[in-house]
């Protein structure tokens, strides 16, 4: 029995109040209150509760609150509790700008962002702020308030001021005025609309002006473009970091109001701090030389003894052990840590019990209502009757509060999971844009007409149609033919994607040569995607084994994993569940990235299948990755029933037989292996569940003797790159996907760079690394020369301890070596491309790739997913020589793997190297042949054209209730007379015109359409006539699909729609030929005639498109028509 449990919003927020109302929390704001420069000391505040003690100082003192913690994370927790109870808006994050001293270029945007926000916030005299920082961040000093003024340009609604003034003073501070605007310190001008990032909002703000007065003031989006929401003023702020660093500095202590309240956790420990990084400021100091001046460290950071001189003139309360000021007040709060459980749920129960006895209160701070449900679960597996109160609240660290006579426990400290701190990144570059790049086609591209073949795309063109203008795309074919295509059939073309390099040879217009090249694809790939679907009827017809639903224990595992789930990986694990009850085989496919969690998702399901008694095989391309997965899966399953063991070349002949008469007898429930387990001597006892991880590695031998091993077995298929011939499967339904593709919160996308060979630079990253704790990769893929590499490595960094590992080893010292890195025995690894394949070190954080331009697209990514696993910020240098030196396809490689460097990119780099090395083998070894003539794109429609017709034909039983719902006009073509397009006064750049055209033709529903002209209005003020025409005739084209036209023409007055062209279509016997008929007899105005065995439909004296919209409305259900009428 299973008891749900709705919590009531009020329950959270009770608690929280009934806390910051308590009298001990209210009696320190209310000291503030009273003493302006008090010393105090909270003795015995613990966990969040020393959060909630905040809180209460800042609301009941109402004084501006500054809390100085240990570290980064500390701080970000410590935020993270006080948003969650006051609330975002009143609490502010003051970071370090992240860069060693004197290193400009490592500064990193987003923290200078929140550095000048902050700043901003104090110097606008708004209501009192609480700020919390850490030493590294108060080590950096900041401008003078002066100067911050005398730098600050306010823009307010109704301000006169012209665009040109504006124009200028901008410019002035040295702002960039671009097309669109991505990052701080950029603007665009469009008509009356000007586009604005400036350095004090995390977002970049758009001005629309009416004539020479300020009409609104709104903030956007950088990836969409579109506004989000209003704002009355904003300053204009340059970027105070690095513009003012040759002028006056003070210490962030000076800048913020001497009200303040200072809460520090201990002072002596922020001063060694602070000691440190002088200490290293003064040493870099040294070290510089050259005909730069550069400012003393004493002028540009504080140290330990500034901090402690500083704090003095401060209300400060500390609430360590190690107090340094004599103090005027303590506060005594007896309270203790969260015990550890070890996910031992009779401790838990016990310890509430004894708290029950005491007469103390069990609060039980959970993360969703699921987590309720799920203790719930867990007490009635184990039981006992408890008594305590769930909270749907999240705190950082619970606490056993003997004062207040309550237990606060939080649920990720009892399942020992991990809780992500959520900083706000400001703004990152977003991946949209360069993505748009790739995908937009430029005068001189190849593209291929689906029905006209390769031609060159000339552009947009201004087309003269009986004297009204319009837009059309110009291609240019073979012996100089020119086709306009209007921008309603822009889906018919593609930009070709063949092998770089490679000048595809462009089709003579009206020739055969496109149609038969058109119909041998058609027919190569429906023979591939025959047996296919044959095999996936198979699968459908066999019975496969119905998994039970979930056990306690597989509640208990998912509970524990120690981060949190992405809304992907959530609905992904759902998907296999489901998969995994249903009565036919599971196949699967998920797609995810590098360090998504995907290898969780196989973990849930295996343990649900050895839950049933069935076993499990995970196989896997390499050595070390069975050895890896082994390790992970051991350890996510360490406390529960499961038998596991690894099959690989470093095991003997001796454990391997021994292993093998396991799995056979049924005493081994999960073998991992490579795929030396599709052996003929590998016999199961009963399996029930195959995982195949990093699927694009495994060769076809493999793949055929798995076929027979997976016919009736379920299948779990796991891929970070995909490839294209996995993508197809899935397109043609032969197999379900499951794509993730948000990254795990709080991951820091990886700082890439292509660097020249520098023995500094490759010190400074390694000594950087090991500075912060952390470990370091150097890929050299050489094995000859591998020793000297290292040699180099120990001389640079003489205190590195130093690993080797390549492919020649032998296994049992490969083995050992791998291990030793990841327990952290040693700081570098120097080793070959052998890395690539899912070598899991949490604490490796910067990686070097030597050579990087000989090294492939998705094996760079592969590699670089090695770091950045856990929340750190990570690096990699990608070392090549100089750009101009390098091949074309290296250097686009290099250029692709800099620009993705955000988390979840994998999917786009899968499709940018099929650009690079062109797409060849997709279905088979042998038709790459055909995939040059055609393109990828084409390929790709082809294909979806040859599943469509076998769904119909040979496979008609299979598919029968979608065959039921089709449409008898795959689409509706539009020919007009009539002004329709957007004028280059309202959208001026043209490659942003195609881009339009684009959206709009491929819009699916009135909603989007809607959508679409908002976005325009947003964007670039009130449409035009000729636009709202624009939109009209796609609605128009809808309608005409709906009725049943192929094609409709509107010129001179006159509309005429042309019906289906195959006298025998099922359309002439359906409902929707019967409404036409209906309709023709109220319709004086239509009339149906044939001509050339077409039949047609023709209207007199229609003037607009409007006017047709309104004509045919009666003919249509309904849905398509909007509020236009």
């Amino acid at each position: 029995m299973v008891r749900h449990f709705v919590p009531m919003a009020s329950t959270a927020n009770d608690f929280i109040q009934s806390y910051l109302a308590d009298e001990r929390l209210v009696e320190i704001g209310n000291f503030f209150k009273q003493h302006t420069l008090a010393k105090a000391h909270a003795k015995g505040l613990t966990g969040s509760l020393t959060s909630l003690a905040a809180c209460a100082s800042f609301q009941h003192s109402e004084r501006p609150h500054l809390f100085i913690l240990q570290d980064k994370e500390e701080a970000a927790y410590f935020l993270n509790d006080l948003e969650r109870i006051i609330g975002e808006k009143d609490v502010l994050f003051y970071p370090g700008s992240y860069r060693r001293p004197y290193q400009v270029e490592e500064t990193d945007n987003a923290n200078v962002l929140l550095r000048a926000e902050v700043l901003n916030r104090i110097n606008s005299r708004k209501k009192p702020a609480a700020i919390v920082s850490y030493p590294d961040a108060l080590f950096e000093q900041v401008v003078t308030r002066k100067q911050l003024n005398s730098n600050t340009f306010t823009v307010k609604e109704g301000d006169d001021l012209s665009i040109d003034f504006l124009n200028e003073t901008l410019f002035e501070y040295h702002f960039e005025r671009v097309d669109f605007v991505a990052e701080p310190g950029q603007f665009s001008v469009r008509g009356g609309i000007v586009d604005v990032f400036s350095f004090a909002h995390d977002q970049p703000y758009r001005i629309e002006f009416f004539g020479d007065e300020v009409e609104s003031i709104r903030t956007f989006d950088i990836e969409t473009q579109l506004s989000i929401d209003k704002v009355k003023k904003l300053n204009l702020i340059p970027n105070v970091e690095n513009k003012l660093m040759l002028e006056k500095r003070e210490s962030f202590l000076h800048y913020i109001s001497d009200q303040t309240v200072v809460w520090a956790k201990s002072i002596p420990l922020a001063a060694k701090k602070l000691d440190d990084l002088y200490a290293k400021a003064e040493e870099a100091f040294k070290q510089l030389q050259g005909e730069i001046s550069h400012s003393q460290p004493g002028e540009l950071f504080i140290d330990g003894s500034g901090l402690k001189k500083t704090l003095q003139s401060f209300a400060t309360l500390e609430w360590g052990n190690d107090v340094y000021y004599t103090t005027d007040r303590s506060f005594e709060f007896d309270a203790k840590p969260q015990p550890s459980f070890n996910k031992k749920f009779e401790l838990l129960v016990e310890d509430f019990k004894a708290n029950t006895e005491k007469g103390w209160q069990n609060y039980l701070l959970c993360a969703s209502t699921k987590q309720v449900e799920r203790f719930y679960a867990i007490f009635d597996d184990i039981g006992h009757e408890v008594e305590f109160q769930p909270i749907v609240y999240s705190l950082h660290e619970g606490f056993a509060d003997a004062g207040g006579q309550k237990a606060v426990y939080t649920d990720h400290q009892i399942f020992e999971r991990y809780q992500r701190f959520k900083l706000k990144t400001g703004y990152e570059k977003k991946q949209a844009i360069t993505l748009k790049e790739l995908t937009s086609l430029q005068i001189g591209d190849y593209v291929t007409h689906i029905d006209h073949g390769i031609g060159e795309f000339g552009g947009l063109q201004k087309i003269d149609v009986n004297g009204k203008s319009q837009e059309a795309i110009k291609l240019i074919y073979n012996g100089g033919d020119v086709l306009y295509i209007s921008i309603h059939s822009l889906h018919k073309i593609a930009r070709y994607n063949g092998k770089e390099g490679t000048v595809p040879t462009t089709h003579k217009l009206g020739s055969g040569a496109w149609q038969k090249t058109k119909a041998k694809a058609k027919k190569r790939v429906k023979e591939v995607a025959f047996d296919l679907i044959k095999l996936y009827a198979q699968r459908k017809a066999n019975e496969g084994f119905r998994f039970s639903p979930d056990t306690y224990l597989q509640h208990e595992l998912e509970a524990s994993f120690i981060y949190e789930d992405t809304p992907d990986q959530i609905s992904a694990t759902a998907d296999v569940k489901a998969d995994m009850e249903a009565p036919t085989p599971m196949d699967r496919l998920i797609c995810g990235d590098v360090g998504f969690g995907k290898t969780e998702i196989a973990i849930r399901a295996a343990f649900k299948a050895v839950a049933d008694s069935k076993q499990v095989a995970v196989l896997v391309p390499t050595t070390i990755l069975a050895f890896q997965h082994f390790k992970t899966f051991s350890e996510r399953l360490k406390d529960l029933p499961c038998n596991i063991d690894y099959l690989n070349r470093f095991r003997s002949r001796k454990q391997q037989t021994e292993i093998l008469k396991k799995l056979e007898s049924g005493e081994l429930d999960l073998i991992i292996g490579t795929h030396r387990l599709v052996g003929k001597d590998v016999k199961f006892k009963d399996l029930g569940l195959l995982v195949i991880d990093e699927e694009q590695k495994f060769g076809v031998s493999v793949k055929d003797k798995l076929k027979n091993l997976k016919v009736n077995v379920d299948t779990l298929t796991l891929t970070a790159t995909p490839i294209p011939r996995t993508l197809q499967f899935s397109l043609m339904q032969a197999r379900d996907l499951s794509v993730m593709t948000t990254p795990p919160p709080n991951r820091h996308p990886i700082e890439t760079q292509v660097v020249p060979f520098g023995e500094e630079m490759i010190r400074d990253a390694i000594m950087y690394e090991m500075s912060r704790g952390g470990q370091v990769f150097f890929i050299h893929n050489r094995v000859e020369n591998i020793k000297e590499v290292a040699g180099m490595i120990g001389r640079l960094v003489p205190d590195a301890k130093i690993g080797i590992g390549h492919g020649q080893m032998e296994g049992k010292k490969l083995e050992g070596l791998m291990l030793n890195f990841i327990e952290g025995h040693f700081d570098v690894l120097v080793a070959t491309s052998i890395i690539e394949n899912g070598l899991d070190v949490p604490n490796a954080n910067t990686i070097i790739i030597n050579n990087a331009h000989h090294v492939g697209l998705s094996d760079l990514h592969q590699m670089r997913g090695r770091v950045g696993r856990s929340n750190k910020k990570a690096f990699c240098k990608l070392i090549a020589p100089p750009m101009s030196t390098l091949t074309d396809e290296a250097r686009k490689r290099l250029t692709a793997i800099e620009q993705f460097s955000d988390l979840g990119s994998g999917f786009q780099i899968a499709m940018r190297d099929l650009e690079i090395r062109g797409a060849g083998d997709l279905l088979g070894a042998d038709q790459s042949g055909f995939m040059a003539d055609i393109g990828f794109d084409t390929y790709q429609k082809i294909l979806a054209e040859a599943i469509e017709e076998l769904k119909a034909g040979e496979f008609k039983d299979l598919y029968n209730e979608e065959q039921e719902q089709k449409d008898f006009v795959k689409e509706t073509l539009l020919d007009t007379d009539l002004e329709i397009l957007i004028p280059d006064t309202y959208v001026n750049k043209v490659e942003e015109r195609l881009r339009l055209y684009q959206t709009l033709d491929s819009l699916e529903s009135p909603v989007q359409l809607d959508e679409f002209e908002q976005e325009l209005t947003d964007r670039f003020g009130n449409p035009p006539e000729e636009v709202y025409e624009l939109l009209n005739s796609v609605r128009l084209r809808w309608m005409g699909k709906e009725i049943g036209f192929e094609k409709m023409v509107l010129k001179q007055e006159r509309l005429i729609g042309y019906f289906v062209s195959d006298p025998d279509s099922p359309f002439y016997q359906s409902g929707k030929f019967q409404r036409v008929l209906h309709f023709l007899k109220d319709q004086p105005k239509a009339q149906m005639k044939e001509r050339n065995k077409k039949l047609y439909l023709s209207f007199s004296e229609v003037k607009t498109v409007d006017a047709a919209i309104r004509l045919l409305e009666p003919l249509v259900k309904g849905e398509l028509i909007k509020d236009q009428l």
